[in-house]
């Protein structure tokens, strides 16, 4: 199985490393970072990249495609190349799968229509726009198409296609070889468990608002 994990400028790192640290660890599987062009893309904080080591246009088939989110993806919306390209693997693709923002390039691609979906909670309702179904869970699996919600949801995303494409306890020693057991020190990771003022902060910093 290869595995295309997309790159572009400004994207998050959290919401490509995660699917690499749980998926890229199928047997067998190679997992390659692509992008436009190869070399070092930078994440949106400016302080870290990653290397595509291949371009687009040099895999033009995986059997799973992973599209991450991360501020860049805005710009990218009517990007002929990436759309083109979601296009052409989803054609032959096993799993065709997101995280964050990035459901939203695969909607723009036309890939999601009809569909359930899922992305960061400040652009969910942004698929509605392109023929989407929003849907308010941290992973959502419609058909080949998996989506996960914001940037850590990216880790459980990986998982549960482990669990799919391997076995249940491939996908639980991969959890616990990566020590996957979430404790945090604070219940504030969703807009319906955090304070209603740190709500409306991140609203008012946010990209995604709806006219």
């Amino acid at each position: 199985m290869q595995i295309a994990i997309l790159l572009f400028d400004r994207f998050t790192a959290l919401d490509a490393v995660g699917p690499y640290e749980t998926l890229g660890r199928l047997p067998g599987a190679e997992t390659v970072f692509v992008a436009e062009r190869t070399g070092p893309v930078r994440t949106d904080t400016g302080n870290l990249a990653l290397t595509a080591d291949r371009t687009l246009a040099e895999v033009p088939h995986p059997d799973l495609v992973v599209v991450p989110g991360g501020p860049g993806q805005s710009a990218l919306m009517t990007d002929a190349t990436l759309l083109d390209w979601l296009r052409a693997a989803d054609a032959t693709s096993t799993w065709t799968t997101s995280v964050c923002t990035g459901s939203l390039l695969l909607a723009a691609a036309g890939l999601l229509t009809g569909r359930r979906a899922t992305s960061h909670w400040l652009a969910l309702d942004h698929l509605r726009s392109y023929g989407a179904e929003p849907t308010r869970e941290r992973v959502v699996v419609d058909g080949k198409y998996a989506t996960a919600a914001g940037v850590s949801a990216g880790i459980d995303m990986g998982l549960a296609l482990l669990g799919r494409i391997a076995s249940d306890d491939h996908a639980r020693t991969v959890q616990l070889a990566t020590e996957y057991d979430p404790q945090p020190p604070y219940d504030a990771g969703s807009p319906g468990k955090a304070p209603a003022h740190l709500v409306e902060l991140l609203r008012s910093r946010s990209r995604f608002i709806l006219t």
